[in-house]
């Protein structure tokens, strides 16, 4: 009887003992989720496969930045090169544009060698905020603007960022452009790639399709004016409109254009990494955006297939594959095939207005907001480089991805078609016999060297 009694405990303790392991392997099941998920959140501040960016700061803290990871070494940049873009989407640059008045030098803290050139490692870029006034977002503190992000970061996080938006504001995007600054000049260096963008239409004036000549479009073109148009007479029209709404306490969106020339032909890939989604996807993350279109983009579907088919042709001066037109916009099949990529993107009003509006606080109360402070009357002039920015973004990340997937072991001799080959970049390819290691010689930035 003793036994039993004795056996039985035993029993017993064992199954207490097997049901606390299986509690505190679930919790700690739980808590691996609640881990992941919280990893998993803090992955939107990064942009990026092997060229990644991470933006930081708020607009009224004390200053906005980003750390660029994955730059090839030996890259000549200067503080020169991003501040030249950083003026160009800088605050109070004209009468256009938010008083705001901000010098947004920058500062680069890491990854430039002594001799101007990067070292492969971290670039680390500050931009220190001088002119930020958090009282002029006292009204906003109990309640919320109208089709501002105000809400839905309250939504989600349960506080936010009350002077000037937080992350929410446009002043987030100069680590964007700080970075753009590096691709762009790594693609110009290796790809001889231009990025160019314009403003093509604010509210009713509209740039016609097809007026500006996007072949020979030049940056001195586009800085013409404070309202970034090539077309001088539309310009003047773009300018007298964004005045009104101005004047008004009102706003108003518009469309930039972007156009990138000699895009390496090959880069990008298929299904769910497509170039096209990929600029996509980098286009739409910029503040106030609302649409996008590549080639003829919505005006497409009017069309019937051999209307909107670009047909193929050899070009006689240059033995290169062309199209006789660009209706897709330079990307087929998530791919760029070497012809200009050509792509729009809407912005809508600026949501902060100076007329008062009907809003709720975080209380649910009813109330009207009027707000203060110093905002774009129009976006999309400075707009512009932002635009340039996230694209550059793009192209010089899949060029990285195209060279590690496709120049590693490819011999083009062996492609059996011989009027296509992958792109070469320039590059000089390693020596198979043993040598010393790799030097300035052979940096990928000084090309092939010509006999």
């Amino acid at each position: 009887m003793a036994s039993q009694q004795v056996r039985g405990f035993h029993q017993q303790s064992s199954t207490t003992t097997a049901r606390h392991v299986a509690k505190q392997q679930q919790q700690h099941r739980r808590r691996s989720q609640r881990s992941t998920v919280r990893t998993q959140a803090s992955a939107p501040n990064t942009f990026g496969n092997l060229f990644r960016v991470t933006t930081f700061g708020e607009s009224h803290g004390g200053g906005v930045g980003c750390v660029i990871d994955g730059c090839p070494p030996r890259v000549p940049i200067s503080v020169d090169d991003m501040q030249f873009e950083l003026d160009r989407r800088r605050p109070g640059q004209s009468r256009i544009t938010t008083p705001r008045k901000e010098t947004d030098t920058a500062e680069i803290l890491s990854g430039i060698g002594d001799d101007g050139r990067t070292l492969g490692t971290p670039i680390a870029v500050l931009v220190r905020n001088k002119d930020h006034r958090p009282q002029d977002y006292s009204e906003i503190s109990v309640a919320y603007r109208p089709s501002h992000a105000d809400f839905t970061y309250d939504l989600k996080f349960g506080t936010r960022a009350i002077a000037g938006g937080g992350r929410s504001s446009a002043r987030e995007t100069i680590g964007r452009v700080a970075a753009g600054a590096v691709a762009k000049k790594v693609l110009r260096e290796v790809c001889g790639t231009e990025v160019l963008a314009y403003v093509s239409q604010v509210r009713e004036v509209k740039v016609p399709f097809g007026a500006v000549d996007h072949s020979t479009l030049t940056l001195d073109d586009i800085e013409a004016n404070m309202v970034r148009c090539p077309d001088a007479s539309l310009a003047e029209d773009m300018i007298a409109v964004i005045d009104d709404v101005r004047t008004r306490g009102e706003s108003c969106g518009g469309v930039v254009t972007c156009v990138v020339q000699n895009c390496p032909p090959g880069i990008g890939a298929p299904v769910f990494d497509r170039l096209d989604a990929d600029l996509a996807k980098a286009c739409m993350s910029l503040p106030a955006t609302k649409g996008f279109e590549m080639g003829l983009g919505f005006d497409a579907v009017a069309m019937t297939g051999s209307e909107h088919n670009d047909l193929i042709y050899t070009d006689d001066a240059t033995n290169e594959i062309r199209t006789r037109t660009n209706n897709a916009g330079g990307i087929l099949g998530g791919i760029a095939n070497g012809e200009l990529i050509e792509m729009r993107v809407a912005f809508k009003p600026t949501s902060t207005i100076m007329k008062e509006q009907e809003s709720i606080t975080r209380e649910k109360v009813s109330t009207t907001l009027k707000a203060r402070g110093r905002h774009d009357a129009c976006v999309v002039p400075r707009a512009v480089p932002m635009v340039e920015s996230m694209v550059a973004l793009v192209l010089l990340d899949h060029v990285l991805m195209h060279y590690a997937q496709t120049s590693l072991v490819l011999d083009p001799e062996q492609i059996s078609s011989a009027a296509i080959r992958p792109t070469e970049f320039a590059y000089e390819k390693p020596n198979s016999s043993s040598g010393p290691p790799r030097s300035e010689a052979t940096s990928v930035l000084r090309g092939v060297e010509e006999d």
